[in-house]
């Protein structure tokens, strides 16, 4: 969905990491659920928060605020996991995604969505798909796709015959 493409209107989910709202296209939110706790994988980026159990599936959560260098608050009773489709090398993976709150769900027209700034962003841009206006606010619509690499994701152990859309391989 890049920015200066997008001819319908999209559905967003939005949520909360600090003060900032974001973002994802809802075609990628397969759901959102509390944060209760994660088990800890040895010898990974602290992005990284753990693993939980999915219906059987090994699921990897990361923190947003932490890949996207932000300070780590302290966990609330919004704290949630939106969990995630992502394509890395051509494969579907889940993860869940830690936010500080889940918002709404909304629709935006094309012509509320501008092409991500080019400078002074406090992510590297290639992470934004654009920003959306809606009233006096500023949305930052992140590309999940883009938000990992097939690199980062093999150098924290997650597995793609792990937790490929299909769920765990039988041994």
């Amino acid at each position: 969905m890049p920015a200066g493409t997008i001819a319908e209107t999209t559905q967003l989910l939005t949520f909360k990491l600090g003060d900032e709202v974001y973002a994802l296209d809802i075609s990628k939110v397969r759901e959102v659920l509390d944060f209760t706790s994660a088990t800890k994988v040895p010898r990974t980026p602290d992005y990284m928060r753990g693993v939980i159990n999915l219906r059987g599936s090994v699921v990897p959560v990361v923190d947003l605020r932490l890949k996207f260098g932000m300070s780590l608050p302290e966990r609330a009773v919004n704290t949630c996991v939106i969990i995630t489709e992502v394509v890395i090398d051509g494969d579907t993976l889940v993860l869940g995604a830690l936010a500080d709150s889940v918002q709404e769900v909304l629709d935006l027209e094309p012509e509320s969505i501008s092409p991500p700034p080019r400078i002074g962003a406090t992510l590297r841009t290639e992470f934004i798909q654009g920003m959306g206006r809606q009233g006096e606010q500023f949305l930052i619509i992140l590309d999940i796709d883009k938000v990992f690499s097939s690199g980062e994701l093999a150098s924290v152990g997650c597995r793609t015959e792990v937790i490929r859309m299909s769920g765990p391989k039988d041994p």
